[in-house]
């Protein structure tokens, strides 16, 4: 049997386990996997199923984390390397290179004076922690009735139960689920954006101030009640890969000043490049109080995010020097060396040896040349009878469809011309690797647009 054959066979063979042993996310036991993944390399992924083997690009980044590749050689070594040190020791009352590095490194990248870290196991976790240290800032400067916090509808933070809890209530993903502790506020969702050719923001001024306007009157009738305000700036990802204008992101900071609250951006999904810029509130021009990132952090190898908070922030709970008030929150995983490890490499890879933000900055180029790239190869869509929008962001694409996609159906036909994508909703969208080429660009736009039209074409 050649190699291939083999992978094949074993790759149908771990369908036939799977089934009715491992949960997938948001499925049942009975609906989970329909491919095996049984290699992977740069932007394209092997697949096999019932039919055979396909190698497909990538289209979903593993979940837009994996931005420089599979079998990256420079992220390989930085995990080679960590592991002939030490893979693993406790963060309580250690510490080690690669953490004090990454910390280092997340502060000089992150937009105004956001100097303080915590490193978390994973983006929900890293909003959790962000949240208590909302409470715990209220608390120390003499709030404790300050409980509640402030969100947009059509958000998604995570799927941990406080990270449920500032998630849209209705049309989000945890519907299903009482909402612990104190109920939250919802301010409405900002009106749609699009960010134009000569990158200015097009939006309806009209229905922009009327939501200005709800938004500070609830904020200013809630206000003795809540500690802290939390969006996605600019993009909501899960929530229906939503794009508003950061003049929005301006309005929640000035409400934020206005009532003493802290604002917490959610920059899992958006932040190092995603978005055009580092990260998304530079749009607005804003800094929050609290910011959390994950995801490509570490290039997709390892689960690992971070909240970083301001001097002011991390000052109300005292002690530089180990004579404050603790941050309750500490995982047995916290600041874990490889992850750690990768994750400096994976910055390095961004950023380049200069300014993050310089104009040569590998990232930028990158994700430049992604916009591009998807502009074009998603721009037939839009011809389509079935198709509402057509939207691309940065290294985002979005084909928005009248009516909910077929997901099986649709995943079935990417695959057969090449491509690996996850359609939910109404949505067919991509978040490529930023090192994907200008060909692969076209072959994985090309892909959606065969795969949208023969499932939704008519």
């Amino acid at each position: 049997m050649s190699a291939a054959a083999h992978l094949a066979t074993r790759g149908r063979e771990l369908l036939a386990r799977d089934s009715g042993l491992l949960w997938h996310p948001y499925a049942s036991l009975d609906a989970g996997a329909r491919y095996a993944v049984t290699g992977a390399n740069g932007v394209r992924l092997t697949l096999d199923d019932a039919h055979g083997t396909h190698e497909v690009i990538d289209g979903m980044g593993s979940w837009w984390s994996m931005v420089h590749g599979y079998r990256n050689p420079v992220l390989d070594a930085a995990a080679h390397a960590q592991i002939d040190s030490f893979s693993h020791v406790m963060f309580g009352g250690l510490t080690h290179a690669p953490a004090v590095e990454l910390a280092e490194r997340l502060v000089a990248m992150a937009p105004g004076d956001l100097a303080h870290v915590f490193l978390a196991d994973s983006g929900s976790i890293s909003v959790e922690v962000a949240l208590k240290l909302v409470l715990q800032y209220q608390h120390a400067r003499g709030h404790p009735g300050r409980q509640r916090f402030a969100a947009l509808r059509g958000g998604y933070h995570g799927d941990t139960f406080a990270a449920m809890g500032v998630c849209d209530p209705v049309d989000g993903m945890h519907a299903a689920f009482a909402r612990p502790g104190a109920e939250q506020l919802f301010l409405p969702r900002p009106p749609a954006a699009r960010l134009t050719v000569e990158d200015t923001w097009e939006f309806d001024a009209a229905e922009f101030a009327g939501w200005e306007t709800e938004s500070r009157a609830l904020a200013a009738a809630h206000a003795p009640e809540l500690a802290g305000i939390i969006a996605e700036p600019v993009l909501q990802g899960a929530g229906g890969m939503y794009v508003y204008a950061p003049a929005a992101l301006r309005v929640l900071r000035e409400i934020a000043d206005e009532h003493d609250l802290l604002l917490v951006l959610d920059e899992i999904a958006t932040g190092f490049g995603r978005t055009g810029k580092l990260f998304a509130s530079e749009w607005a021009g804003v800094v929050p109080d609290v910011m959390c990132v994950g995801k490509a952090l570490t290039g997709g190898y390892l689960t690992l995010a971070a909240m970083l908070c301001t001097p002011q922030v991390a000052g109300a709970l005292g002690g530089a020097h180990g004579t404050g008030t603790a941050l309750l929150h500490g995982p047995t995983f916290m600041g874990n060396p490889l992850a750690c490890a990768v994750a400096n490499a994976s910055l390095g890879l961004l950023t380049g040896s200069g300014d993050p933000h310089a104009a040569d900055a590998p990232w930028r180029g990158q994700v430049a040349a992604l916009e591009t790239g998807l502009l074009e190869a998603l721009a037939p869509a839009a011809a389509l009878p079935n198709v509402l929008d057509v939207r691309v962001l940065g290294g985002v694409g979005v084909i928005q469809l009248h009516e909910q996609v077929r997901v099986a159906e649709v995943t079935a036909a990417a695959v057969r011309h090449g491509a690996w994508v996850r359609p939910f909703r109404d949505l067919v969208y991509v978040m490529p690797p930023y090192i994907s080429s200008a060909d692969e660009i076209r072959l994985l736009g090309a892909a959606l647009v065969a795969a949208v039209d023969h499932v939704h074409g008519s």
